[in-house]
C-alpha cells in the first residue's frame, strides 16, 4: 500500500489505517480474541502499518489485543492510542486529562501494548477542566523520557489545536470526516495545513451508513453505539439515504463498491489525510484497503462534493451527552 506522511511530523504510515474499536467495542459483542489477531494480521498482509485504539475500547482490552497482535511486527508498525477517561472498577467514569492521571495510565497502556514506546498519542476528548497546556505538557514530558513519540488530539476545535501546538508539536488531529460529516473542511483542515498537523479521519463511512450495506430498518444489536445515535434513527437513515444513491451511483460507474468511492474521495482531498475505517471482517477489509488503489476523475471528485454539500443530513452525530464532549 502507498505510504503517506502525517503533516509535516515525518511520521509515515499506510495511506490507510485500521480503526480497532470495532473488534472490541462500540458495534456490538467483542470479536473472539484470535478472530481479532487474524483480522489485524490480515491488515499487516494487505500492506497497513498504521493501527488505531484506545484506553477506553473496551476499557483496555482492545489495547491487549492490538498489542498481542502486532507484536510479532512491531518495529514495522505505528500503534496509536488515547488517554482522557477516568475509570473505576474498569468502567469509564468521564473526562480526566490531569497531567499525574495521563502518566499513569500511559504507562497501563504500555504495559498492555507490550510496548517501550506509543507512537502516537491522542487525547481523547478535550477536557475542559484542565488547560490544553498542561496537558500538552505532560505529554511532552513522556516524550522526552521516550515513552511517547508523537502527540495528538482528537474532536479538538481550532483553539485548542494552535494552544496545544504552541507547547509541543501535534503530530496529528483524529476527527469524524466523511462524505456526510464535511465540517472540518470550515476551520480544521485549513488550521492544519497551516500548523503540518496530518488529520486521521475516524467514521470514515459514516460507522458504515456509507457502505450501502445499512437500510433504514437495519436491525443493531442491543449494545450496538448506533442504537442510540440521532443520525441512525430509522427516519433519519430514510432521509440520508440519498447520499448512499450519490456514492452508489460513482461507484457503478467506476467499477468500485460504494466503501470503496467514500474512502477514495478522503483520500484525494488532502495528501496527509489518513482514514482509519473499521470492520471485523476480513472481506471488508480487504474490500476498503483496496480503496488505496482508487483514484477518482476529477469529474466525480466535483460531482461527490458538490452533490453531498447540497444534502440536508437528518440527525445529529451524538446524544447531549456525548456531544457535549465535542470541543468546537
Amino acid at each position: 500500500m502507498s505510504k503517506r506522511i502525517l503533516g509535516s511530523s515525518g511520521l509515515e504510515v499506510s495511506a490507510l489505517g485500521l480503526g480497532c474499536m470495532g473488534l472490541s467495542h462500540g458495534y456490538g459483542p467483542a470479536v473472539d480474541q484470535e478472530d481479532g489477531i487474524a483480522l489485524i494480521r490480515a491488515a499487516v498482509d494487505l500492506g497497513v502499518t498504521f493501527f488505531d485504539t484506545a484506553q477506553v475500547y473496551g476499557p483496555f482490552t482492545n489495547e491487549e489485543l492490538v498489542g498481542k497482535a502486532l507484536r510479532p511486527v512491531r518495529e514495522q508498525v505505528v500503534i496509536a492510542t488515547k488517554f482522557g477517561f477516568s475509570f473505576d472498577n474498569g468502567q469509564s467514569r468521564g473526562l480526566n486529562s490531569r497531567p499525574e492521571h495521563i502518566k499513569a495510565t500511559v504507562e497501563a497502556s504500555l504495559r498492555r501494548l507490550g510496548v517501550e514506546s506509543i507512537d502516537l498519542l491522542y487525547q481523547h476528548r478535550v477536557d475542559p477542566d484542565v488547560p490544553i497546556e498542561d496537558v500538552a505538557g505532560a505529554v511532552k514530558d513522556l516524550v522526552t523520557s521516550g515513552k511517547v513519540k508523537h502527540f495528538g488530539l482528537s474532536e479538538a476545535g481550532v483553539d485548542v489545536i494552535r494552544r496545544a501546538h504552541a507547547v509541543h508539536p501535534v503530530t496529528a488531529l483524529q476527527s469524524e470526516y466523511s462524505l456526510w460529516w464535511r465540517e472540518p473542511e470550515d476551520e480544521i483542515l485549513p488550521t492544519l495545513e497551516e500548523l503540518g498537523i496530518g488529520f486521521v479521519p475516524f467514521s470514515p463511512l459514516g460507522k458504515g451508513f456509507l457502505t450501502g450495506a445499512i437500510t433504514p430498518t437495519t436491525p443493531f444489536d442491543g449494545s450496538d453505539l448506533r442504537n442510540i445515535l440521532p443520525r441512525f434513527t430509522e427516519q433519519a437513515r430514510t432521509a440520508n439515504h440519498t447520499l448512499v444513491d450519490l456514492v452508489s451511483a460513482v461507484a457503478a460507474r467506476t467499477g468500485a463498491t460504494a466503501a470503496q468511492v467514500a474512502l477514495a474521495w478522503l483520500l484525494a482531498q488532502r495528501p496527509w489525510i489518513v482514514p482509519i475505517p473499521g470492520t471485523t471482517k476480513i472481506h471488508r477489509l480487504q474490500e476498503n484497503t483496496g480503496a488505496a488503489d482508487i483514484e477518482l476523475s476529477s469529474e466525480d471528485l466535483e460531482e461527490l462534493s458538490e452533490a453531498s454539500g447540497r444534502v440536508d443530513v437528518h440527525g445529529d452525530r451524538y446524544p447531549p451527552h456525548m456531544q457535549q464532549w465535542i470541543n468546537r
